[in-house]
Order: structure tokens, then sequence, then C-alpha cells
């Protein structure tokens, strides 16, 4: 399906005492993935809004493999996994750009709402934005 890679360098911010990345930034940095995967298709979230269309997060899950730390540069790929009803998820990587070690794993669930959070088809909203997300 549709993937997309996207480059964040880690600021001071982001560590925890120990100096490395506190381990919520990666669900952060998986929304990053996430929104600039679909600006990339051509429809950011904000024009999704405008059409009615929200995709809030029903689940995720992280598996932590190795730390990053402050300065390091890395690569988060987002790729839509599974289209199915009203529900869409995303997987993840996080990689240190220098040396392509996978730091972690992860995914999303988003269900498929109106602006009042109600479920609805996007095949039946916007059938263009869904083949896209179906390739």
């Amino acid at each position: 399906m549709t993937e997309h890679k996207t480059l964040v360098r880690v600021i001071y911010a982001d560590t925890d005492a120990m100096g490395v990345v506190y381990h919520t930034n990666y669900i952060k940095w998986f929304e990053v993935g996430r929104c600039e995967l679909l600006r990339s298709m051509g429809y950011p979230y904000a024009h999704m809004e405008k059409e009615g269309v929200m995709l809030p997060v029903a689940e995720c899950g992280c598996k932590y493999r190795l730390p990053a730390v402050y300065d390091d540069l890395l690569e988060i790929t987002a790729r839509i996994s599974e289209m199915k009803g009203a529900t869409v998820t995303l997987e993840y990587e996080i990689r240190k750009k220098e040396t392509e070690e996978l730091l972690v794993t992860g995914w999303t669930k988003h269900a498929i709402t109106d602006l009042k959070f109600k479920p609805i088809r996007l095949r039946d909203k916007n059938r263009q934005l869904y083949d896209d997300l179906k390739k």
C-alpha cells in the first residue's frame, strides 16, 4: 500500500533524564509521518477536515528496539496497511538515518468519521481519497 518517508531531527526537549528520546515522542513522530504521507498524496489533514473527514486514533502500539538520542536524524516511514469499513490502519518504522538501524516499529488504527465523530465510509464520502489510500 501507499508509503512515505519523512525526516526529523531529535532536539534536546525530546530526551529524558537518561539522555535518550522519551518514549511518547515516537507516537508523536508517527503522527508526523502520517500527516506527511497524507500531504504527499494531496490530502493534508486540513483539506480532509474541510471536506468533513476526521481520522481520530482508536488504537496504537509501539515496539522499542533501540534508543535515539539528541541530534540523531531519524527517518520515519509511514505506510497504510489496511482499509476496512470505516477504519484505516497505518504501520510505522523509525530508523536512524545515518546507520539505517531500526529503532522503533508501531501502528495506529483510525476511525474514519465526520466532524461529529460519527463513523463514515470513506468510499462513499470521497471515492478518490479512498482509492488513493487503497493503492
